[in-house]
């Protein structure tokens, strides 16, 4: 065979060789624009160097009032968009000021359309070695489009569903992308930042551990790294004040003691008396209680708890509470087994509880982030048990001042506050009657046994504590519809349906019916196929991890002794059972693929140094622990990023691109009013170049 070849002069060579990262051969352009609605005036440059930044000598223009720009030569594409840019929508004719900076990304087969999608599509290529072929397949698979559609200006989509999921998932992205740019600074690693926040497809599984009542400072105020009691000390951030809003000279005593009955050392309230106005050790050597003792409960509902923030100044929790000084009480968290296990991976300290007040609220927070509702509570048994907030915000308890009680130091017990109960009135704050204090499940196992005669699947309706079924949306409905395999398994949920014993019972298994918020809904009563699907015992969570079949999401709630709940548990049995859990999740088949999130519903009455976030008029509220653990979590690290229960389902939305519930969506609008920036979604917990 003859073969003839040819000498390429030096300059075609070299050219040939550029072409694999870009070229700006004469003649040769990159024209498109940038999405999401269109944005003005942002930098558009080619990415010679591939590193997600417009660098000096890289070929660079402005977009256009249609977001369009033109460059000379074709490489990959990367978009600059500042402060100094707008977002326009087509749709509305509106345009908005870019507050937050971003990065976006295409890649050089796709360079036409820049958009939050096609940063995504990069960032998985960045993270499979560059394929864009089965990036494309992977991220058009998991929002349900076709994958032509991944491509394409959204803003000109005919198909109404389509163009819908592509504008929720722009939506989404946006605000990771923005917090990877955050993360990357000026001159940071833009593509690692983008591929951490944005490549969440490495995870398959997501377990949610939801333990019991404690503040951050309460647990964690001592963690190294951590926003704790040193920096509430010393920036004078603790101090209590009395009813007439004067500085405590000392700690009002803790009402009836800190320790249960039975329990020793005892520390009665005699004890507790005379306290300085300051955090104070509960097992430190005054009053030695050991985390195996169990302590009384603290109040931690939804009025008190707002009265307790007082505007964000955490200083009327001592008068405001039925526990007195207890509310200032810590432990030294580092010989727990989860204080290690934080060490180990990665604390969030700047988490907050999504709801004021007690569990029942925030358990609705964490599945559907809303709160239940009572139509017509003012006629119906539900009647009895109306707030009635008699304070200018709507919010607030009034002092009966007929008691004579002029300081928390001398009412030997709260001070006599009026109008508390379980559901909201309607007023300037409130549009419906909501129940925001503990109500029980129409269904069993409730508090409430069923009626005489009636279903004994059912509680009693005529109660005043039956909520009525709930129907709104939750994460779990949303992840049905796209055939997602979820479960909610909760310890002793079979034993407490066969014998009502088990609930509520100050023992084992302590069963609590309303730390089971799928079983409020409609969607989910007794006789329905999702309930079978769906509503599992804890002994099915352990045998689903040793055979590696968790579902895509599991939530776990321990029974009542388990769940470190103060005045009924203790917490170091809680923190024992947490940990072999975690140690099981580890020795999973499913480990490698896994995130677990170990956090606390609320904070139980106790005091944290932190102000919450301005959002809306249900939360969020006090800070709690929260602990990412995977194989993708940074390691030993503290994530200092604002989060609160809703994070959990920003993540499950994000991984498996669900649309947004209506909760997420209001709460984010609240804290911009407030100047607060919107709830991450925990990714940056994550470092997914980890092996």
């Amino acid at each position: 065979m003859n073969r003839t070849f040819q000498l390429l002069p030096l300059a075609t060579l070299l050219s040939a060789a550029l072409g694999g990262c870009g070229s700006t051969s004469t003649g040769v352009t990159t024209s498109g624009v940038v999405t999401g609605s269109y944005f003005r005036h942002a930098k558009v440059c080619l990415d010679n160097n591939n590193n997600g930044r417009c660098d000096a000598g890289e070929a660079s223009t402005v977009t256009d009032n249609n977001g369009a720009f033109t460059l000379p030569g074709t490489a990959a594409v990367v978009v600059e968009i500042g402060t100094d840019a707008t977002r326009f929508d087509p749709d509305t004719n509106i345009e908005t000021p870019i507050i937050q900076p971003l990065v976006f990304r295409a890649p050089a087969q796709a360079n036409h359309v820049v958009s939050a999608i096609s940063t995504e599509l990069q960032a998985l290529m960045d993270d499979n070695n560059g394929d864009f072929a089965t990036a494309k397949t992977t991220l058009a698979k998991r929002l349900g489009v076709s994958e032509d559609k991944l491509l394409g200006d959204h803003n000109k989509e005919t198909d109404a569903t389509t163009k819908t999921i592509l504008k929720t998932e722009i939506d989404q992205s946006i605000e990771r992308i923005s917090e990877a740019t955050a993360d990357a600074g000026k001159s940071g690693d833009i593509a690692l930042a983008l591929r951490n926040r944005l490549t969440l497809d490495r995870i398959s599984n997501i377990v949610v551990i939801y333990a019991e009542n404690r503040a951050f400072d309460n647990m964690f105020g001592k963690f190294p790294g951590a926003n704790g009691l040193d920096n509430a000390i010393q920036s004078n951030a603790y101090k209590q004040i009395d009813l007439d809003g004067s500085v405590l000279p000392v700690l009002p005593p803790t009402w009836g003691g800190i320790s249960v009955a039975g329990v020793t050392p005892v520390v009665a309230q005699a004890d507790t008396a005379n306290l300085p106005n300051a955090p104070f050790s509960i097992d430190g050597p005054k009053f030695n209680l050991p985390l195996s003792a169990k302590t009384r409960d603290l109040d931690h509902s939804f009025f008190f708890n707002q009265m307790q923030i007082n505007g964000g100044k955490n200083d009327r929790f001592a008068v405001a509470s039925d526990a007195g000084g207890l509310v200032m009480g810590n432990y030294d968290g580092s010989t727990t087994r989860m204080w290690q296990k934080a060490k180990d991976y990665t604390l969030a300290d700047n988490y907050f509880m999504g709801a004021f007040g007690g569990s029942f609220l925030n358990h609705f927070w964490l599945i559907c982030a809303c709160t239940p509702v009572y139509p017509n509570a003012d006629t119906s048994p539900g009647k009895a048990k109306l707030a009635s907030p008699g304070g200018a915000d709507g919010v607030s308890l009034l002092l009966d001042t007929s008691k004579g009680i002029t300081s928390v130091l001398n009412s030997n017990g709260r001070p006599p506050f009026l109008g508390n109960g379980a559901i909201t009135p309607i007023n300037s704050r409130f549009d419906k009657f909501y129940a925001v204090n503990t109500m029980q499940p129409a269904y069993q196992p409730s508090g409430n046994t069923p009626a005489t005669g009636g279903d004994p699947a059912l509680a009693d309706p005529n109660v005043a504590t039956t909520l009525p079924p709930q129907t709104m949306t939750t994460i779990g409905d949303l992840l049905s519809v796209k055939n997602l395999s979820w479960a909610w398994f909760a310890g002793a949920w079979n034993d407490s349906l066969s014998n009502r014993t088990n609930i509520y019972n100050q023992t084992v298994p302590n069963f609590q019916a309303h730390h089971q918020p799928f079983n409020y809904f409609k969607q989910f009563a007794p006789g329905t196929q999702a309930r079978t699907d769906h509503l599992k015992d804890g002994t099915d969570f352990l045998t689903a991890i040793q055979n590696g079949t968790l579902p895509q999401v599991t939530f776990y709630k321990p029974q009542g002794d388990l769940n470190e709940h103060a005045g009924y548990a203790d917490v170091a049995k809680g923190d024992q059972h947490i940990s072999d859990i975690i140690d099981k999740l580890k020795s999973s088949p499913q480990w490698k693929n896994m995130v677990v999130i170990v956090t606390f519903d609320e904070n139980g009455g106790f005091w944290d140094h932190v102000s919450p976030p301005k959002g809306d008029v249900f939360g969020p509220s006090t800070r709690v622990p929260a602990i990412i653990i995977s194989p993708y979590a940074k390691k030993g690290f503290v994530d200092h990023a604002q989060y609160d229960t809703t994070s959990i389902l920003r993540l499950i939305t994000h991984r498996f691109s669900l649309p947004p519930l209506d909760g997420l969506v209001s709460r984010d609008k609240a804290l911009a009013a407030s100047g607060s920036k919107p709830m991450g979604d925990l990714t940056g917990a994550f470092d997914f170049t980890q092996k």
